[in-house]
């Protein structure tokens, strides 16, 4: 399920992207490479008297890019719409909760000193055990 949702995504992302970057894509290639954009591109290769070197490609490219950037219209004219205030009054939650506050950070000492001057010493053997 995660897998396909990643694969949708990324493809609708590669959609937008190459519809935003459409037309620059269509003039970096007639900048870069003029000769096979007129050849590959041009719509009016069999009239060389006209001189366009493929700029009636570039001219619908770019009619098609402002068509399908106009905004749509509203369906809902915002001129027409009546005020109408819902005040309600004496509100009151039926249900009041009363949280008891707990301390959680409470600070424990367990260390106690301990005053004594002697130290232990282990007991002392009185012969050997070989």
């Amino acid at each position: 399920m995660k897998f396909g949702t990643y694969i949708l995504s990324n493809f609708l992302l590669v959609l937008i992207l190459f519809n935003s970057t459409k037309t620059s894509l269509t003039y970096a290639y007639y900048q870069l490479d003029p000769i096979g954009f007129i050849e590959n591109l041009c719509e009016n290769k069999d009239k060389p008297q006209m001189q366009c070197n493929g700029k009636c490609h570039l001219k619908k490219v770019a009619e098609s890019q402002n068509s399908s950037q106009n905004t749509p219209e509203s369906i809902i004219d915002f001129k027409e719409l009546i005020y109408c205030p819902n005040t309600i009054t004496n509100f009151e939650f039926k249900n009041k909760l009363r949280l008891k506050k707990v301390n959680v950070s409470v600070y424990i000492n367990h260390y106690s000193f301990n005053n004594i001057n002697t130290s232990f010493h282990p007991p002392k053997s009185f012969g050997s055990f070989t």
